[in-house]
């Protein structure tokens, strides 16, 4: 299953078109609050270099390259999640089942297109949208703890156990806290609520081309994003839509050129979205067949890795035989590598690392 990444953010600062521009879905850009009604959802493959030098080495059929899915709602509004504003809580449900959020937040100026306030002031901005995630997530703990209490009154411990640690996680959220900063105790206790400000969120600064090369709005943002412990995405959303256009990789390699960059906003954008949320990619290359690359969760064993190509896989294990791809690229060829003696046998606890290139064994 791929990550799913929500972008939620103000209305008008180019959600949508940043979207667009990711996955060629074609949603609505139109110039008005509310444009995007229903949730846009699209997938992208997450930019991977080495497994395109795999791909120059090894032999194979075909490529099987790890993706991401994108889920854009309607832009939020002051007020959303206590007074109903603009649909808000509506929009929020659609991203509650995403792993990572893409926070947009509008750094250009433009008379031509609406602003959310007479000032256009990122962090300010930033802290709308990030208030109204802490509300509603607050709004779903009280509920939980409405439930709670019922049963607490008719003797449940564990009702009554599970109650005091929400009645802290709300004070803490009520000072101002988001989960994802609280001790993992806490973040514990509402785990099955799906809070919104627990999950690793970056941030994307919407630029004009003008401000790429530097701007104090992104220089403030970034201030923002360091003080809570995450990353800013500098983009600039019309540009990455020009390019979005070129149907062939050297014309965006060419247009990119031109502006003196090396690759795409859009292309850091999935990247860090697939680093903030811990993951790591291993890859298998299946008798000349196949190549792929697969996510796993840093910490992972060797097993759990096998699970994610199939179950049976898992269920039968038997070892899995390992080369780095450092040492498989230098080398050349996986028989040049058992030949250096640098394929591992690994058991099934074996922590799996970034890079790795693995042949498993196993009984179906």
């Amino acid at each position: 299953m791929a990550l799913r990444c929500g972008i939620v953010g103000l209305p008008n600062v180019g959600k949508s078109t940043i979207f667009n521009a990711l996955t060629a879905a074609g949603a609505r850009v139109e110039n008005f609050e509310f444009c995007t009604i229903e949730p846009n959802e699209g997938v992208v493959v997450v930019p991977d270099p080495r497994m395109d030098r795999l791909a120059e080495i090894l032999p194979h059929e075909r490529l099987r390259r790890t993706t991401l899915e994108f889920v854009d709602v309607a832009g939020l509004v002051e007020g959303a999640a206590r007074e109903g504003r603009g649909r808000g809580a509506e929009f929020l449900s659609h991203v509650r089942a995403t792993d990572t959020l893409v926070h947009v937040v509008r750094c250009f100026e433009d008379p031509d297109v609406v602003c959310s306030h007479a000032t256009l002031d990122p962090v300010q901005d930033a802290g709308i949208v990030n208030l109204e995630l802490l509300l509603s997530d607050m709004e779903l703990v009280e509920r939980g703890m409405d439930k709670l209490h019922k049963l607490a009154r008719v003797g449940d411990k564990a009702a009554g156990a599970e109650l005091e640690a929400l009645s802290l996680l709300l004070g803490a959220m009520d000072d101002g806290a988001f989960v994802r900063t609280l001790p993992e105790d806490m973040q514990a206790a509402a785990a099955d609520l799906a809070l919104l400000t627990a999950k690793p969120m970056l941030y994307v600064a919407n630029l004009s081309e003008e401000q790429l090369a530097g701007s104090p709005k992104l220089e403030a943002l970034s201030s923002l994003a360091e003080q809570e412990g995450t990353s800013v995405v500098p983009i600039c959303g019309d540009m990455e839509a020009e390019i979005a256009l070129l149907e062939e990789v050297e014309e965006r390699r060419a247009f990119l050129a031109d502006l003196g960059l090396d690759r795409s906003g859009l292309d850091r954008l999935v990247e860090a979205a697939y680093r903030l949320s811990g993951l790591i990619t291993f890859y298998t290359a299946v008798g000349g067949k196949e190549i792929g690359s697969w996510t796993l969760q840093q910490g992972q064993t060797a097993q759990q890795a096998a699970g994610k190509i199939h179950s049976d896989m898992a269920r039968g294990f038997i070892r899995a035989e390992v080369v780095s791809f450092d040492d498989l690229v230098r080398l050349g060829s996986e028989a040049a590598a058992r030949q250096a003696g640098l394929v591992r046998v690994e058991g099934r606890d074996y922590l799996v690392r970034d890079g790795d290139v693995i042949h498993f064994r196993f009984n179906v």
